[in-house]
């Protein structure tokens, strides 16, 4: 009978409160063939998808994402310009008036379904802008397989983001987000965000591709070419195969990575080098004097490969490539799109880090980009600042590497116009507020992490998340379980004002009262997050003396931080507004006193967290 009614019990927890499968991830299988008709900017394609159902539910639906279909007038991502105007993505307005509304009809993106079947049987299928509903006649059962074949054709769109023809460079084709592309589907249920501009989400997958296209043309793209000495421009001594009709085949192939991409040209210079315990690097680029740095780069990103390596997490990939080829800047499997013109080695190196770091805080570490593209921008970014003060190194970036994103991030602030980071990619009203929540608030969520739990705690949080989650979907609840693992402290608090608010910080020195033996301060909390509380003062022998003031809510104090020792004192809880300390220091032994001097916390108002004592 007990047993019988814990049962119950049990069964009735789990229905009003809700149970969270065990986690599980889709895989899909793609065999492609694709014919190019370069001169017409067209192809033509076949595809095998061997899907396989991971989950616990059965599937009677399934979702393709259509991206080409967004670039032409009257398209969603039109109506979004159009709509949000100077507010907007820059790259798809001019003068606030949408780029999309005036693109030739023999320029538009297109992708046109023929005919798609499961295991040989015709499918009823619905377009839906950039997304495409499949109606099964045999649903797929929990862990179990099937198998999809699709024939369409497609027009390469006229490039205004990302994908396209004849970009600003003179690159012929972008071919990325081209194919007829699976959603993802989890707990969470299918990924089925319309395209409007911004960031994807897929399952991983394997890539079996051939491509055919003009003898001339060179091909850079993720993966692995399979026959290096049958195409133009990977071997010296190759012997280029055409068929009848001019064109040569290319065979790629790749494992267990979210997206395959690639772009062709006839002009493309291939140039490799190999990094010690590291992928194969190949450079697609058109090779001139505008290009001259890429040559001077492959040291640093020899470098840049080996720093990744040890701090986050080893690359899983046999190679990467960089290629000339994209609107700024757009990673995808194994491969990054990138401008090859700079001004600048570092602007260049500072493009090819943050697009490759993509390969860890989006490919491997592959999070919903259309959700929470703050943990993929964001934790991207935040590598990309480290790794760049490193090998452009100088006195600000060494003292805080940070100060520039902090500062971004404070006077965006100011201006009234900032969104939550947890709002949808896509879903964003300002362009500029999209880059401040996603790379800018996502790159200070762990600079502030490493203030609160210290940076040795920091660097043990991304390792490990590295390693549970390396080569699955983690969500931020599962960066959020590491992180209070490893440091011991209840961090919710501060992952909900971070990402879900637009609270701000903001401390400050109130009064400071010198003693006949000490000095007593005054700090009052003005912003509407809590925040722990490093205080310091500079001594006038030149030594840094530092008090830990901890926050209530973490339950647990940081143990060690930038400045070794530290005195702890008692914590502030956050609904207190002031706080007074005595420090055992008189006004003659002081030179400076204040608020953070590692100048990490970000802080939107500094004008009063420091004091020089005269």
């Amino acid at each position: 009978m007990k047993k019988m009614m814990f049962l119950a019990l049990g069964l009735l927890s789990a229905f009003l409160f809700g149970q969270k499968e065990k986690y599980y991830q889709q895989h899909a299988k793609y065999k492609m063939e694709i014919d190019v008709d370069a001169a017409h900017f067209t192809y033509k394609g076949k595809q095998t998808l061997t899907y396989t159902n991971n989950s616990p539910d059965e599937l009677k639906t399934v979702y393709y994402h259509l991206y080409w279909n967004a670039f032409k007038p009257g398209s969603m991502m039109d109506q979004r310009a159009a709509n949000l105007g100077v507010n907007g993505d820059s790259r798809l307005q001019v003068g606030g008036v949408s780029r999309l509304a005036s693109i030739p009809t023999e320029e538009e993106g297109v992708q046109n379904i023929r005919s798609i079947e499961q295991n040989g049987t015709p499918l009823r299928f619905e377009i839906q802008e950039t997304v495409m509903k499949v109606v099964l006649n045999e649903p797929i059962k929990p862990n179990s397989t099937t198998t999809f074949t699709l024939e369409w054709d497609a027009v390469i769109p006229y490039q205004i983001r990302r994908a396209g023809r004849n970009n600003r460079e003179g690159i012929d084709m972008t071919v990325t987000q081209w194919y007829p592309k699976i959603a993802e589907y989890d707990y969470d249920g299918w990924a089925t965000f319309d395209y409007i501009g911004r960031e994807f989400h897929a399952p991983f997958s394997d890539y079996d591709v051939t491509i055919k296209i003009d003898k001339d043309y060179v091909i850079g793209a993720g993966g692995v070419l399979q026959n290096p000495t049958e195409v133009k421009g990977y071997e010296s001594d190759a012997v280029i195969k055409a068929d009848k009709d001019g064109k040569a085949t290319w065979r790629w192939k790749a494992t267990n990575m979210l997206d395959f991409a690639w772009a062709a040209d006839r002009d493309y210079t291939v140039e490799t080098f190999t990094v010690l315990d590291g992928p194969k690097v190949y450079y697609v680029y058109q090779k001139s004097d505008k290009t001259a740095f890429w040559e001077q780069s492959k040291p640093l990103i020899t470098k840049y490969f080996q720093i990744m390596n040890a701090d986050y997490g080893r690359y899983a990939y046999p190679t990467y490539s960089f290629v000339q080829g994209g609107d700024g800047g757009m990673e995808y499997g194994m491969v990054t799109m990138i401008l090859g013109e700079h001004n600048s080695l570092e602007r260049l190196v500072g493009l090819m880090v943050h697009e490759g770091t993509h390969m860890w805080f989006q490919q491997m570490l592959a999070s919903n980009e259309s959700t929470s593209p703050w943990m993929d921008e964001g934790f991207t970014s935040y590598a990309e600042t480290k790794v760049m003060s490193q090998l452009f190194p100088s006195a600000e970036v060494q003292t805080n590497p940070f100060v520039g994103s902090l500062r971004s991030y404070a006077n965006f602030t100011k201006t009234g116009k900032e969104e939550p980071a947890s709002w949808l990619a896509d879903h964003h009203d300002d362009g500029r507020a999209y880059s401040i929540a996603s790379y800018v608030k996502g790159e200070t969520f762990l600079v502030q992490l490493g203030y609160i739990v210290g940076e040795k705690n920091l660097a043990l949080i991304m390792k490990e998340f590295f390693n549970q989650w390396s080569m699955k979907h983690p969500s931020s609840r599962d960066f959020m379980h590491i992180a209070q693992r490893i440091s011991g402290m209840d961090l919710k608090w501060f992952h909900h004002y971070w990402i879900n608010t637009v609270k701000t910080i903001d401390y400050g020195i109130k009064n400071v009262e010198y003693l006949e033996s000490s000095t007593r301060v005054t700090l009052i909390n003005k912003g509407q997050v809590p925040m722990p509380i490093d205080f310091s003062l500079l001594t006038a022998d030149q030594k840094i003396v530092t008090y830990q003031i901890p926050l209530n809510m973490t339950r647990e104090w940081k143990k060690s931080d930038l400045y070794g020792a530290f005195t702890t004192l008692h914590y502030w809880p956050w609904t207190q507004k002031e706080y007074t300390l005595d420090i055992p220091y008189t006004k003659a032994q002081i030179k400076a006193l204040g608020i953070d001097f590692s100048g990490r916390l970000a802080d939107v108002n500094l004008e009063d967290n420091y004091i020089e004592v005269e």
